[in-house]
């Protein structure tokens, strides 16, 4: 689904990503640890196709996306759930929504699905997204990726600054999609109980490039102390 290869990219004249290489199957979910600073956001954001690459290749189901700006990736099936959400604060949750829909070309409305997911969304359709609480506007941001009907899913720390009721349920949405295994989603967590009991693979990057990967089944305690304790 997603093959990145010797990517690389920074900000102004600071390189923060070093040729990573990450491979991420049809149907797989692959996390991308450690700690604040490491390149985490940066992947995701080029993957995304907000930053530019300097050097590499990023391709989805084998067709060579490293160069198509975002409004392109998000047509050809990549969907994004930013850290910090970044919903549009002044438009409606139904607006929101729209606008995702629309990012994917479609001119459908909302499908029903997303409200099976986050029920909470269809009593809050006219409310703006800035007077929405913190976990309801993790629940629009991930909603209006959804939208997209996405074929790769990129969550950026879903679970940061909400409650545990949200995260519970953004757990169950995620081993929703998982289980009907009709995209890959590349998850960034900081959490690794979280993260062990959702993804198939994962990778651990330092200094902006990957140092460790593996199944998480095998991901040892020596692995995480070395990598992730901060």
């Amino acid at each position: 689904m997603l093959r990145i290869s010797g990517l690389s990219t920074g900000y102004g004249e600071s390189r923060v990503l070093r040729d990573v290489v990450l491979d991420v199957p049809s149907n797989g979910v692959v996390c991308v640890m450690g700690r604040n600073g490491v390149g985490k956001t940066t992947l995701l954001k080029c993957v995304m196709g907000l930053l530019p690459a300097w050097s590499g290749r990023i391709e989805i189901d084998g067709r060579d996306v490293t160069t198509l700006r975002p409004d392109e990736r998000a047509r050809r099936g990549i969907g994004y759930v930013p850290q910090g959400r970044e919903i549009f604060a002044s438009l409606t949750v139904a607006e929101n929504l729209v606008i995702g829909a629309k990012a994917r070309g479609s001119r459908g409305g909302i499908p029903e699905e997303v409200f099976d997911l986050f029920p909470a969304l269809k009593n809050l359709l006219h409310r703006r997204g800035g007077d929405l609480s913190g976990g309801q506007q993790q629940q629009l941001a991930f909603a209006r990726a959804l939208v997209t009907e996405p074929k790769l899913l990129l969550l950026d720390e879903p679970t940061e600054g909400i409650q545990p009721s949200v995260i519970d349920q953004i757990e169950d949405v995620i081993g929703h999609i998982k289980a009907r295994g009709t995209m890959a989603i590349v998850l960034v967590e900081q959490y690794v109980e979280f993260a062990a009991r959702l993804a198939d693979s994962y990778v651990i990057m330092e200094k902006g490039q990957i140092v460790a990967r593996g199944a998480t089944r095998d991901l040892s305690e020596d692995v995480v102390k070395r990598h992730l304790v901060v």
